[in-house]
């Protein structure tokens, strides 16, 4: 596998960190040294960092995010987490445009919360992302929480965002699953929807294989539905899923070597100017 750029990848050192189950299942210990051993590990030469969410609901404040990201040199890029409130859209801005060029993009933590995307709320964080050329990240599809709200993580509900602002860069993450159709559908509509494959490696149970030959087969019907595989963007959701298995999964699309490359890296390059 060649060089590859982890879009999505979480850390913290909370010990209520919501992950930290998944990490366990994984055989993970989640902390920084071992993600930048990982990366080192897998020829993955950058990653952006995520708040992971709180056994709270809430997601673990920037500050940590940017901290652990400057502790990890230049290997690491951070995505603001916007909560569900007006004085969190304030406090994001800000630390924003006092860590211009380090500040890749934002995240929107859609089903964990009563705000939807097109809550009024979001409307000057969107301003100022498309001012300047920041993509926003939304969860989509299944949350980590029972309580989570499915309604408001569905995919779909991009579309109206979307079609409102089509110049936004928008990002859906872990491809809406299991709405992976829908998810594709807004990448062939609009032009500046991207998603992300991060954290597909969860499900199945007893089925586990026969999950996988599922998810690849929607996975490449997605990209053959879209056209070519410049919307798709190589991520783990580490811990959910570890950087070698996301990669492995990857590697058995049915794809060519030259989309295969674009989703590992020269996608994340030029839309997040890594």
């Amino acid at each position: 596998m060649t060089e590859a750029i982890d879009v999505h990848v979480h850390c913290s050192e909370y010990k209520d960190d919501l992950l930290r189950r998944y990490a366990a299942q994984n055989g993970l210990s989640y902390d920084l040294e071992e993600l930048l051993s990982s990366m080192d590990d897998n020829s993955i030469s950058h990653s952006l960092l995520l708040s992971p969410v709180l056994e709270s609901g809430r997601p673990v404040p920037n500050a940590h995010i940017l901290e652990l990201c400057k502790r990890g040199g230049s290997r690491l890029s951070p995505v603001l987490t916007v909560d569900s409130s007006g004085g969190s859209v304030t406090e994001v801005l800000s630390m924003a445009v006092r860590e211009r060029g380090v500040v890749k993009g934002f995240k929107i933590l859609l089903g964990y919360s009563k705000m939807s995307a097109t809550d009024p709320v979001l409307s000057h964080l969107y301003d100022f992302a498309e001012a300047n050329g920041l993509p926003v990240m939304f969860h989509t599809g299944d949350t980590a929480l029972q309580s989570g709200s499915l309604r408001l993580s569905h995919p779909l509900v991009i579309d109206e965002v979307a079609s409102r602002r089509p110049h936004l860069k928008i990002v859906l993450c872990h491809m809406g699953n299991p709405w992976i159709e829908t998810a594709a559908e807004l990448l062939y509509k609009h032009p500046r929807v991207y998603a992300d494959l991060s954290g597909l490696i969860t499900g199945g149970g007893k089925y586990r294989e026969k999950y996988m030959e599922l998810l690849r087969k929607r996975l490449n019907e997605a990209v053959y539905f879209v056209g070519d595989a410049s919307k798709f963007l190589f991520g783990s959701d580490y811990p959910v899923e570890s950087q070698a298995d996301a990669l492995r999964m990857l590697s058995t699309l049915d794809v060519d070597s030259t989309d295969l490359e674009r989703i590992l890296r020269h996608n994340a390059r030029e839309l997040f100017g890594l």
